[in-house]
């Protein structure tokens, strides 16, 4: 439980840092194809290979999975469906034949009808995500914590000396 509050903690201070919005965006995209996609499985590796090449905010990525993770196990009946629907098409028959036949395909679990449907939708709702959530970051940097900074408890909280520590601290070592 703590580090779950730990993770929720530090993800604030990322949203109220001058980290980018395209980072953290992605972070939550990618968060959401991972809690979408089985724990140990090809698509995990390659979404975590591209978080750790791209400037992609990890903690955000983890975060939203753990919730994208309940909200995947909400939609497993729409998600069965639309995968069994794939899966039993006539025409894509010989390229999953192929597939199951290829030497990493398989780890990807496609022929699960709910592997299929989480996956189909992941990547869909994805891009999506993508700008949903690039510009809900943009609106609650501009709003709540623009307003936050020019409330009065603010400005003394911040000439305190605990806080010239803290900011002093943060700075040397990165907490």
């Amino acid at each position: 439980m703590t580090l779950l509050l730990k993770q929720i903690f530090a993800f604030f201070k990322l949203l109220n840092s001058d980290t980018g919005t395209n980072s953290l965006a992605a972070g939550l995209a990618c968060g959401l194809i991972l809690g979408f996609a089985p724990f140990i499985s090809l698509q995990t590796f390659i979404i975590l290979f591209l978080i750790f090449i791209f400037r992609i905010q990890l903690g955000a990525a983890f975060l939203s999975a753990f919730f994208f993770k309940f909200v995947a196990y909400l939609i497993d009946p729409l998600a069965n469906i639309m995968g069994q629907k794939v899966l039993e098409l006539p025409g894509l028959r010989p390229l999953f034949v192929s597939m199951y036949n290829a030497p990493l395909v398989p780890m990807t679990r496609f022929n699960n009808s709910i592997v299929m449907g989480s996956m189909i939708i992941s990547f869909v709702l994805a891009p999506i995500a993508f700008v949903v959530f690039k510009i809900l970051i943009i609106k609650y940097r501009a709003t709540i914590v623009a307003r936050f900074r020019e409330t009065k408890y603010w400005k003394a909280f911040a000439a305190t000396s605990i806080y010239n520590w803290y900011c002093k601290y943060d700075k040397l070592y990165g907490a």
